[in-house]
């Protein structure tokens, strides 16, 4: 009687693994995109590169921000903090820490602990930032790396937009005090506009404009979806990190929401090129081949 289970077992386990793979088989074969889509991540090799993107925001692109915060006037400073606050929604604990930081108070104290030299430092470490976007860009539309030679001013211009950026963010997403009836439309076109551009700047104009809107309007639905959910989330668990751990566990939200953040970013760029590779929308935005191997490199000017 054992054996006879046994072999029924196994009989019915092969079968459910011949009908997966016959169900496999009938959906690469009516949704081939799926599977390209998939392919594509895998050899993006997803989680990784976010992760190294978010560690590069944390450890370089942070600190630039209180440089930047230091050195600049007090309007700036203002605004800045208010696009911090209104982006995260931070209230109580959370709130006040924001304010002690960029209070102004101790700016002198930063401008000469760090100096002219630590600034043009802390610049220069920062480009890391545009390094880990560029290679994902890359990676992404399957351009390899000796096809490309990306002028050094494109690192620069992309951390200082985003810098910019992060200044308007708050009476952007504010709808310009109008609500958020207005500022959610407004964020995802001004997201979609940035990683529209984004790409193309730091893939050094190798691809065409059109085949990066996919890749842009995706990168931006899912930030602008993030976004909307930190004002709910981020004030919440910061209070709650900050009452039980000090400003240690604020770290770890930080840097948390950080690589949630850069998942959404490589899905969506790389989903993006996919789709724009796919042979519906290759013939209409004038998408490269796929593994196309793109020998010739990117203009210095």
């Amino acid at each position: 009687m054992a054996s006879d289970r046994r072999a029924r077992w196994r009989s019915r386990s092969r079968e459910l693994v011949a009908s997966a793979k016959r169900l496999q088989e009938r959906t690469e074969a009516r949704f081939p995109v799926i599977t390209n889509v998939t392919e594509r991540m895998l050899l993006v090799n997803i989680f990784d590169s976010a992760t190294r993107l978010a560690a590069q925001c944390f450890l370089t692109a942070v600190p630039l921000l209180f440089v930047v915060a230091s050195f600049a006037p007090a309007s700036v400073r203002d605004q800045m903090v208010s696009s911090v606050r209104t982006m995260f929604g931070l209230t109580g604990q959370a709130d006040d820490q924001l304010k002690d930081v960029f209070d102004g108070s101790g700016e002198d104290d930063v401008r000469n602990a760090v100096g002219a030299a630590g600034a043009v430092i802390v610049l220069l470490s920062a480009t890391a930032v545009s390094r880990a976007m560029q290679r994902l860009c890359r990676r992404a539309w399957q351009i390899p790396r000796a096809g490309t030679r990306i002028a050094i001013w494109r690192w620069f211009v992309w951390i200082a937009a985003w810098m910019l950026l992060l200044i308007v963010q708050g009476p952007v997403r504010d709808g310009f005090g109008l609500g958020l009836w207005l500022g959610i439309p407004l964020t995802l076109l001004f997201q979609t506009g940035a990683w529209w551009w984004s790409q193309h700047l730091l893939l050094g104009g190798l691809i065409r404009w059109p085949p990066l809107l996919p890749g842009a309007l995706l990168t931006a639905a899912a930030v602008t979806a993030l976004s909307l959910g930190a004002r709910v989330y981020m004030p919440i668990a910061l209070n709650r990190a900050l009452t039980t751990y000090g400003s240690t566990g604020s770290v770890f939200v930080i840097l948390s929401w950080l690589i949630v953040l850069c998942v959404a970013v490589a899905i969506g760029i790389t989903t993006g090129a996919a789709l724009a590779q796919e042979p519906y929308l290759s013939r209409r935005l004038g998408s490269p081949v796929p593994g196309e191997q793109r020998a010739r490199g990117a203009p210095e000017g």
